[in-house]
């Protein structure tokens, strides 16, 4: 390894241990929550993860020339707006999963009801957290608003009640990739847009930005659905085959399984042109591009 890639596995290991003391910090509440509670919100959002939106925050605020630190109150909100949506989305009335991150689902682990409270708890969690954090208040209330749209019917919940929809059978890849740019890729795009507005962007890196996450949320997506039909369980860390087992429409029943991932090639590929415009800024987002790419759980 050389010098200047030993100073950014540095770097990226010393952003991971600020993302992990920021989600904790999140869950220090006052007084009022109940210890089951807690240990269930704790035992979603602290499991081991990769952390990409919340990397996807800070590199874009470091890309626009902001302070890491400022944009931590960002990650951990975007963070327990994932784990929240994972919890509900692993529930038996949605995806019915067992697994999730190589342990037993939250509503395994303790009860569906409880659960759903976690879910409940994290969203608005996440809001009180931006609100409270972000300075000045006017920069704190658009983080609120960006990430209320992204969470919301129109994106994040419109695209899981679509692709729960899909499982009756639609071929349409058009269909298909309009579900996960609201899915998936509406989590990629505000993480970057939050990001960006601590670091008070650009209109034009705003735009880059955007069309970065585009990309590389239906990147993320394809070869989610490629390592549903050939990964392997323990390097995934969830159950495998289920879309198949619901004829639920996927990138390798729509494309095929090479014609998937070259279409998670290209998609890389356009989300790194389009971050071009930043030069050396943008390096650990063409990094994180490419880990998206290769990665096999």
């Amino acid at each position: 390894m050389n010098v200047k890639a030993a100073a950014q596995s540095m770097h990226n290991q010393k952003l991971r241990g600020l993302i992990e003391d920021s989600l904790k910090s999140a869950l220090q509440f006052d007084s009022g929550c109940p210890a089951r509670l807690r240990e269930a919100m704790e035992y979603s959002l602290l499991a081991p993860g990769k952390r990409l939106r919340p990397q996807l925050v800070l590199f874009a605020a470091e890309a626009c020339g902001g302070a890491i630190r400022e944009a931590l109150p960002a990650a951990a909100a975007v963070e327990m707006i994932h784990a929240y949506s994972l919890v509900h989305d692993d529930l038996p009335a949605m995806d019915d999963d067992d697994l999730r991150r190589g342990r037993p689902t939250c509503h395994k682990q303790f009860d569906e009801a409880t659960a759903i409270l976690v879910g409940d708890a994290l969203l608005a969690r996440a809001f009180e957290v931006l609100a409270s954090k972000i300075q000045p208040a006017g920069r704190a209330a658009r983080c609120c608003a960006e990430l209320a749209s992204a969470a919301g019917a129109a994106k994040l919940v419109g695209g899981q009640a679509d692709d729960l929809d899909g499982e009756v059978g639609n071929d349409s890849l058009d269909q298909l990739e309009s579900i996960h740019r609201r899915k998936t890729g509406a989590l990629f795009r505000v993480s970057l847009r939050l990001g960006a507005i601590v670091a008070d962007a650009t209109p034009e890196q705003l735009a880059a930005l955007d069309s970065y996450g585009e990309h590389l949320g239906l990147a993320f997506q394809v070869v989610d659905d490629l390592l549903d039909v050939s990964g392997t369980e323990g390097e995934v860390g969830k159950r495998l085959g289920k879309d198949a087992e619901r004829g639920k429409t996927t990138y390798p029943s729509v494309l095929g399984i090479e014609a998937s991932r070259e279409r998670a090639e290209n998609l890389v590929e356009q989300a790194c042109e389009a971050i071009a415009c930043f030069g050396e800024s943008a390096a650990q987002l063409q990094e994180l591009a490419l880990f998206v790419q290769r990665r096999n759980k």
